[in-house]
């Protein structure tokens, strides 16, 4: 893997993953990082998950499920079944072979690897030449303030089906976490061509990202265009509780919003051809965003990456 990249997309999981998977098939191969939300992980049964970090990770080696997004294709589930007969917790689905991956990165934690090392060795070992790494070794987990209480987020997203009404954010552990080495190192190196916010969740797939200590002011700084493409079309969110979130935060459920919610950070905007129109003086890239094929991920990323490279003056 080389040591620096040449682009770096920020992503969470399945809508992010698709621009991710475009990226890499439009760029060369190790030219790619993916850092990815770790707010998301927990620990469950005893294991360490973290669903974003593998959602890119199945989808850039080919094993991703294609009809869910998540979880590995050709799946099987007798631990689940076995579990569920001796009355074990079950809200939280684990495939077989996905059960692997949870083991493997738990067991190696506990020996004292970094999770940024294990990422990157499960790459390597799934044959993926991009970089996928986590935003921080450290652990930060995004609480839903919601009218029923504090939830962690896999308990309102998986347990509680995005039920509960939001009222807000938060994310422990995020003031003490420091941004992953790798991570770190690609945003200060001089190669760096640009950086996407791909079309994932702003509040609970960016921000714990940005909520990082060090990580906004970094990307910010960088140096090269930092792009990012709208989860919202036409006034909703393709997949996921985002257009659902802004609503109950009194957000307007558009475009705009988003690209304002990441005020002071962007140097273009990418929207969908239904929600065209100017966002303050930032330049906007109006095209369609919604990727319902294999060809429109590598479409939709060479057409991001030509925008970057046409707006790169703009930060030079």
């Amino acid at each position: 893997m080389s040591a620096t990249a040449r682009v770096v997309a920020i992503s969470g999981g399945i809508g992010g993953a698709k621009l991710a998977l475009g990226l890499y098939r439009a760029l060369p191969a190790d030219s790619l990082m993916v850092a990815c939300n770790t707010g998301d992980d927990f620990e469950h049964l005893g294991l360490s998950i973290s669903p974003d970090l593998d959602t890119v990770l199945y989808t850039l080696a080919g094993i991703a499920n294609p009809d869910t997004g998540w979880g590995r294709a050709g799946e099987t589930w007798t631990f689940m079944q076995a579990l569920e007969s001796l009355g074990g917790e079950t809200w939280f689905r684990l495939g077989d072979a996905d059960l692997a991956t949870h083991v493997e990165r738990t067991c190696r934690l506990a020996a004292g690897e970094k999770l940024s090392a294990i990422s990157e060795d499960f790459c390597t070992r799934l044959g993926v030449r991009a970089r996928v790494v986590p935003m921080s070794d450290e652990p930060v987990r995004t609480m839903v303030h919601t009218d029923e209480g504090i939830l962690p987020f896999q308990r309102y997203f998986v347990q509680n089906r995005c039920e509960p009404r939001v009222t807000g954010f938060s994310f422990h552990g995020a003031g003490d976490a420091h941004p992953s080495l790798p991570l770190w190192e690609a945003l200060l190196a001089d190669r760096l061509e640009a950086v996407v916010i791909c079309p994932s969740n702003p509040f609970i797939s960016i921000d714990p990202i940005l909520a990082v200590p060090g990580l906004r002011g970094a990307i910010g700084d960088c140096g090269a265009p930092v792009v990012a493409v709208s989860p919202i079309i036409g006034g909703r969110a393709v997949k996921g509780p985002t257009a659902k979130m802004m609503a109950e935060l009194g957000i307007p459920r558009s475009a705009r919003a988003v690209a304002e919610h990441y005020e002071g950070l962007l140097t273009g905007f990418v929207l969908d051809e239904s929600d065209e129109g100017a966002v303050g003086d930032l330049p906007c890239l109006t095209t369609r965003i919604l990727m319902e094929t294999e060809e429109d991920k590598t479409t939709l990323a060479r057409q991001v990456l030509d925008f970057a490279g046409a707006i790169a003056d703009k930060v030079r």
